[in-house]
Formats: C-alpha cells, structure tokens, sequence
C-alpha cells in the first residue's frame, strides 16, 4: 500500500520540516497537532447535530407544505435513528477495513447526499429516501469521530480532545435552530428546504480535509503492519520526542501482538471481522464483557433520559406549557441550544481533572431533578386556573435549560470518551459501533414513541419517566464503572480484568 493511502498529503508534505519546526523540547507543538486533527475530524460531529436538530424547527413547515400528518413526521423523524442504527455498526466494518481517515471522508459524502436528496423531497417517500442516506451518515459521524480522536490523541489530554466532537454536535444542533429562526419568516415552500439544504454545504469541507489534512491514527496503521507511517504520526502528536514516540509505538505494537494472541486462543478459525464479533459477543473474555456492560448502559441511560425528546420536540413542550407565539417557542428553542452548547465546555476542561465517575454522577443527579421539576411545571400549567400559567411556563424553560445544562456536564460527552477509551484496540471500531447502535435504538424508541406517549400518560407524566431514568443512570455509574482517568488506551483492559466492576481503580500518573 502506498503512503499516500494511510496518510494525508499535507502531513506527509509537512513531515519533511518536522526537524526545523518542532522542538523536542516544546510537547505543545504535539498536542497542537492533534488539537488540529480533533477539530478536523469534530466536523463530522457539527454535521451530525445540525441534520439531528434541524427537523425541530422545520417538522411544522414540512407538515403544512408537504400534508405530513403528526404520525408521519414522528415516524420520519425515528426512523433517523434506526437508519443511524444501520451506519453505526457499519462504520466499525468500514473503520477497520478502510482506515479511520477515509471512513471520515464517506460519512461527509453522504451527509452531502442526504441533505441535498431531502431538501429537495416533493412528498414524503421522498423525505424518507433522503432521511434515509442523512441517517446513515448520522451513524457514521458517531462511530468515527469518537474512534479517531481517541487514537490520535496522547493520553494526558485525551479527556480534553475527545470532548470535542460533543462540543461540536451541540453546536451543530444550536446552529440548526439558528437557522429555523432565521429562515422561519420565508415562504413555506422555501423556508424548510434551505434550513434543511444549508446542511449539505460543510461536508465538502469535511472531505476535504480528510482527504488532505488528517493522518491516519497510529494504531490502525500498526494494526495494518504500517509502523514506520505510525512513528511518524506518533513524532508529530509527542511534539517531536522520538523517544516518546517510540516508546508509544512499542505499547501499541504490544497490544496488537497480545490481541492476536487472543485472537489465536479463543476458538481458532474464522479471521478478521468475523473473530472480532464472536471476541465481542460470542465469546467475550470476563474484561471484555464488563467493557461492553459498561458501554451498553451509558448509552442505555443517555437516551432514556429523554435527551432526544428536547431536542426534537422542545416547540411541542413549550406549546403544551403555554407558550404560543413561534418567534416565542423557536427562541426558548435557541435557548436550549446556547445552553447545551455552552455547558459542553466545562467537560472539555475537567474530565482529566476531576475523573470520568464524578462528572457522570454530577450530571446524572443533576438530570433527575430537572426533570422533575419540568414534570411538576407541566402538570402545573394543565391543571385549571390561569393564575400560575406564567409561571409554570417560566419554569418549564428553566428545568428544561437545566436539564440540558446538566446532560452536557457529563451523560453527553463523557459517555462517548469513556466508552472509546475502555475498548481494546482489535475491538474497539465495532464495539464502538455496538454502543452507538444501542444509542441510535433508544434513540429511536424515544422519537418514535414520544407523542403517542404524552398523548397517552400526558406530558407531565412522561417527563415524570425521564427523571426515574436518570436517578437509575445515576445508580449504574455509582455501581459498575470504575475510573479510567490517566491510564493508557493499552491498560483498559487489565482495569477492567482485575478490577471489580464496583469498585473504581484509582488513576495512575500520566
């Protein structure tokens, strides 16, 4: 294989003055290298939240233009998540075969397609082809960007870069409400297809700089025999210390060794992607099976929250509280956004200080009373009398801002950084992909069912299930997770096999 095909053009053009630019003596330069590559590869994320959140705003116009009923949008609308489902587990195929780079540059080809293919729907099976190809490339955009930054990433500051790409999502989404508001005022026949169209612009960027910019991660290259390509990349994000990479380069090539040994032992016959499954599901060792409990839960939990119901319904909520006017219900919308977006940065600054347990028993707790106060607000607003509608309408967009306020300090984003971090390296692409396709199944589960659920439990009590949820999310991360804080990606799996699941083991000096 060609060098140009497991690295970018512009870091092997780069590679020739790494002598001259970097000094062995300034680490910064490494970590600003893989800051670089974790805002490249973060595009994805941007792409993902604005597909997620536009249909918030542009669901009703869609509707009226097109003579969608509210059944139709609510299977449309989770449908997303079942085709995100179908990119999910692909994507791990498509990681390990392809390379983590070139995955990246696929999922920004059919962000492209579906967008375009959706914005120009004339009916609603044409909606769902396009929502369809969007989908997928939703499914994609989380399994990648995820691996990809947790690979490229040193381990001091990868709790700071993999929150990146959450950070990003959030303000994919907040820019898609943006654009609702902006655009809501257009004739109904234009305004929903250019806020849904605007989405088919950054994947060309994406692409590009896939294509051009990034490098291959350094342990994919090792997986793939490619160890003078891995010391290279390895040089760059040490900040030029050869010793450092080297000694990084020699774990990975241990791991990889220790992998195929496992591979070897456990069952013998079938290679590749078919022993990568059994080792994840058929016949998974006692480390492995807690990993993958762990993973499953939190992405279990983060749906069952109901983070997916405020992103996609927060007009319909709001409306049910009493707020009518659409300037009104898309700004609190905006609202929720600006909070989400702006919460998702305490995470990027203290997951390596405080620890992953704290910050998801924070955010957990924080969650549940949130959405009991909603639920209370709710109920509130629907009983009679006029006397407490403001109020009750105040302070359902408060416990909503604070939910969401409080699901970005941990359930949003260290989620995705514990559970790329905790897998094995030959496991870690298709576990990934498992994770994300149990999230995009509750994800689904949550848009799917939501307005049949209020309309059957009432709004109030729906919101009451949300924060019973939480509280359970917050026993799991208490009970089953133990701290990953400062240890390799090449000491996960002896954490989680000599360590009871209980019980969390304490950080070792990165």
């Amino acid at each position: 294989m060609k060098n140009d095909d497991v690295e970018s053009p512009l870091l092997a053009a780069a590679a020739a003055d790494d002598d001259h630019d970097v000094d062995d003596n300034h680490p910064a330069a490494g970590s600003s290298f893989a800051l670089a590559c974790a805002v490249a590869a973060s595009l994805t994320s941007i792409i993902y939240g604005y597909n997620r959140g536009v249909m918030s705003g542009a669901q009703k116009f869609v509707q009226l233009d097109l003579g969608v009923s509210d059944g139709e949008i609510e299977v449309l609308i989770g449908a997303t998540s079942i085709y995100s489902l179908v990119g999910s587990l692909a994507a791990g195929w498509a990681c390990d075969r392809a390379g983590r780079r070139r995955t990246i540059a696929l999922s920004a080809a059919m962000f492209f397609a579906g967008s375009a293919a959706t914005a120009a729907a004339n009916g609603y099976a044409a909606l769902m082809a396009g929502q369809l190809v969007a989908g997928v490339a939703c499914g994609f955009g989380l399994v990648v960007a995820p691996v990809y930054i947790a690979e490229i990433a040193p381990p001091s500051s990868r709790g700071f870069l993999a929150s990146i790409p959450e950070i990003a999502g959030n303000s994919g989404i907040l820019l898609s409400y943006i654009a609702d508001f902006a655009l809501a005022g257009l004739p109904m026949s234009l305004n929903w297809r250019l806020m849904i169209g605007i989405g088919a612009v950054p994947p060309l960027f994406l692409a590009a700089a896939a294509l051009l910019a990034m490098p291959e991660t350094p342990r994919w290259l090792v997986l793939h025999g490619h160890h003078d390509d891995a010391r290279r990349v390895l040089v760059r994000t040490t900040g030029g210390d050869a010793a450092l990479a080297e000694r990084r380069l020699q774990e990975i090539v241990s791991s990889v060794k220790e992998s195929a040994k496992q591979q070897v032992a456990s069952a013998g016959g079938g290679g590749g992607s078919t022993s990568v499954w059994r080792d994840i599901l058929v016949r998974p060792t006692p480390a492995v099976r807690r990993v993958l409990f762990a993973i499953l839960g939190l992405q279990f939990f983060q749906q069952a929250s109901g983070v997916a119901a405020m992103v996609l319904y927060a007009p319909r909520v709001f409306n049910h509280v009493g707020v009518t006017s659409e300037h009104a219900v898309l700004g609190a919308t905006i609202l929720l956004g600006v909070t989400k977006t702006v919460s998702i940065v305490v995470p990027l600054f203290l997951a390596d200080r405080l620890g992953r347990r704290p910050m998801l028993l924070s955010s957990a707790g924080g969650m549940a009373v949130s959405l009991l106060v909603l639920g209370f607000s709710l109920r509130v607003s629907s009983s009679p009398g006029s006397d407490s509608e403001w109020w009750a309408a105040a302070t359902s967009v408060a416990a909503a801002a604070a939910f969401m306020a409080t699901f970005s300090l941990g359930f949003g984003p260290v989620i995705w950084m514990y559970g790329s971090e905790i897998l094995p390296l030959r496991l870690r692409a298709q576990g990934t992909g498992i994770g994300t396709a149990a999230n995009r199944v509750m994800s689904a589960a949550v848009g799917m069912t939501f307005i049949s659920l209020y309309e059957a439990v009432g709004m109030a009590g729906t919101f009451y299930l949300f924060a019973a949820c939480s509280a359970a999310a917050w026993v799991f991360v208490y009970a089953c997770l133990p701290e990953t804080k400062g240890r390799s990606l090449e000491e996960m799996e002896a954490l989680f096999d000599a360590a009871q699941p209980t019980s969390p083991a304490p950080p070792s000096a990165s």
